[in-house]
């Protein structure tokens, strides 16, 4: 397996723990459970692209990979 898809698996487990302890029921109206469900989903996504990112590049430039 590549470097980038076990760095992809361990970031998708630390986002998911992180978003675990935000309380969001306060941000979003009420009765809008389904566009809070995407949003959450594309913010997860998000930031498991970019924290996967940010240390590919710290890794690639210091040439640990």
């Amino acid at each position: 397996m590549s470097a980038k898809f076990m760095l992809y698996v361990l970031d998708t487990i630390l986002v998911i723990w992180a978003m675990d302890s935000v309380n969001i029921n306060q941000i979003f109206k009420k009765n809008k459970i389904l566009q809070a469900r995407v949003f959450y989903f594309l913010l997860g996504l998000s930031l498991i692209y970019l924290v996967t990112n940010f240390f590919m590049d710290l890794f690639t430039s210091i040439r640990l990979i």
